[in-house]
């Protein structure tokens, strides 16, 4: 099973806080501030818990659910979606087909919520921007496809972290009804750190050229 088809980020504020159902690079990124290179698929439920402070100094504690791709076929999704206020849909950007995936991740939450008194708030999460390079969805198919279904719309990558908390926090806002404002947003953005990395020497037959180069950032 792909990665991607642990899709669904479910997102609940309670009196005691907020729980998530998200995809395990994307969770434990947020949770624990890690990144998982071998990839493991998640089997059943995963569990994490993060607190986190928004304006006007209020606590909110979100439960983050890492469901396993072959939920979406089980007897147990309508469980974790169910009373949920918040549900992340991510994909990877450069993986059309985990786009595509999608449809059938957001059709289930409908067929789940759709007699709820309150409807869940729903983002679309594109991840993976630390390969725009690769990238196989265009944003304007992102774009639409929030329009369409009135979804907020975000851009992370789970490896370096980029936007993530800053996903969250926006999600957590919206949810509570709290505006963030450009200064507590740019407050959010975790540091990008670059990886200089050292090319080897040629051969002597080409010293000549070699000595010419220089040292390159790789973002990683």
């Amino acid at each position: 099973m792909q990665s991607f088809m642990r899709s669904v980020v479910k997102s609940s504020f309670r009196t005691d806080g907020v729980i998530c159902i998200a995809e395990t690079s994307l969770a434990t990124r947020f949770a624990q501030e890690t990144f998982g290179k071998q990839y493991k698929q998640t089997i059943g439920l995963d569990f994490y818990l993060k607190r986190i402070i928004l304006p006007g100094n209020l606590n909110v504690t979100l439960q983050v659910w890492d469901v396993g791709g072959q939920t979406i076929g089980g007897k147990m999704l309508d469980k974790y979606i169910y009373g949920a206020q918040g549900i992340l849909l991510v994909y990877d950007i450069t993986n059309c087909q985990s786009f595509e995936n999608l449809e059938d991740w957001y059709n289930a939450v409908k067929k789940v919520t759709e007699e709820s008194e309150m409807q869940p708030l729903v983002a679309l999460v594109g991840n993976k921007i630390d390969l725009e390079h690769m990238r196989t969805v265009k944003v304007d198919k992102h774009q639409r496809f929030c329009q369409e279904n009135n979804f907020s719309s975000h851009f992370v990558s789970a490896k370096t972290g980029d936007s993530v908390f800053l996903c969250f926090q926006r999600i957590a806002a919206d949810i509570l009804g709290i505006k963030l404002n450009k200064a507590e947003m740019e407050q959010s953005q975790h540091v990008v750190r670059a990886e200089i990395v050292n090319y080897p020497e040629e051969d002597n037959q080409h010293h000549n050229t070699s000595s010419c180069q220089s040292k390159v950032c790789s973002m990683q």
